[in-house]
C-alpha cells in the first residue's frame, strides 16, 4: 500500500467511526479473563506454554491505532517481528484474491474505488476499530523453536473460540502490530518477548456487510488424504 503523507489520522478516521465492524460498546475485563482461561487449556509442546497475552483498551489502544496509521500512510517500512516468507503465489495468492472479492462485493467496493480500498485497508492498522486488541506474544528464549508458534496460533485459535461462545466477534491479524515500536512504547511490551500476533476483539455488529461474509475453503478431499481405511 502506498502511503499518503498528505493525510493525518484525524482525517483518516473522521466520519469513519460509525462505519465499523463491532458495536461501541465496552468489553467487560470479566469477560476477557474468562476467554483467556478456557483459551489456555489449548495444546502446547511439552507444557511450556510461551504465550502472553496484552490486553488494550481505550486511550492506549488508540494511540496504538494513530501511531499504526501515522507511520503506514508516511511510507514507513512495516517492522512485524515474525517471519512472513515470500510474498503469495499460485493458489494460494489466489485464495487471498478471493477473500478480498468477496469482502469488497459486500461492502460495496468497486476495484477502481481507490479511496475505499485504502479506507479499507486502514481498518487493520486502527484494529478494526475494535474495542479490545489482544497483542499475543512469547517468550523471546524460545524463538528458532517451531513448536513455539505453533502453541502460540493454537492458543489464538482456541482464544477466537471461547470469545465466540461469548458471544464477542474476533480477528486475527498481523496489520494492528504492523509497526512494532508503536505496540511495544504503548502496550509496554518487554524486550524479551516476541510480538507474535494481534486479535482485534469485541461485540460484533451484525447490520454490517463484512460481517456476514463467510470465505471460501477448500474440500476435505482437497486437502486430507487417508490412508489405510477402507
Amino acid at each position: 500500500m502506498s502511503g499518503n503523507p498528505d493525510m493525518t489520522y484525524d482525517e483518516v478516521v473522521m466520519g469513519r467511526r460509525s462505519i465499523r465492524g463491532y458495536l461501541d460498546k465496552p468489553v467487560p475485563q470479566a469477560v476477557i479473563e474468562e476467554v483467556l482461561t478456557l483459551a489456555m487449556r489449548s495444546p502446547t509442546s511439552m507444557n511450556t506454554q510461551p504465550w502472553h497475552f496484552h490486553v488494550i483498551t481505550g486511550e492506549p489502544l488508540d494511540r496504538i491505532r494513530k501511531g499504526n496509521t501515522e507511520r503506514i500512510l508516511a511510507g514507513e517500512p512495516d517492522s512485524r517481528e515474525f517471519r512472513r516468507g515470500e510474498p503469495f503465489a499460485g493458489v494460494h495468492r489466489e485464495r487471498q484474491i478471493g477473500v478480498a472479492k468477496q469482502l469488497f462485493g459486500a461492502m460495496g467496493i468497486e476495484r477502481d474505488d481507490k479511496e475505499k480500498r485504502q479506507d479499507w485497508v486502514l481498518r487493520g492498522f486502527r484494529q478494526f476499530d475494535a474495542p479490545v486488541c489482544v497483542i499475543v506474544t512469547y517468550d523471546r528464549e524460545l524463538s528458532g523453536s517451531d513448536d513455539t508458534p505453533f502453541d502460540c496460533g493454537a492458543v489464538t485459535t482456541a482464544l477466537v473460540n471461547a470469545a465466540w461462545s461469548r458471544g464477542l466477534g474476533c480477528v486475527i491479524n498481523s496489520q494492528g502490530i504492523m509497526q512494532s515500536p508503536v505496540v511495544r512504547e504503548h502496550a509496554g511490551i518487554p524486550d524479551d518477548q516476541v510480538i507474535m500476533k494481534a486479535v482485534a476483539m469485541g461485540w460484533p455488529d451484525e447490520s454490517f456487510p463484512a460481517n456476514a461474509v463467510v470465505s471460501e475453503r477448500k474440500s476435505v478431499d482437497e486437502a486430507a488424504r487417508f490412508v489405510g481405511f477402507e
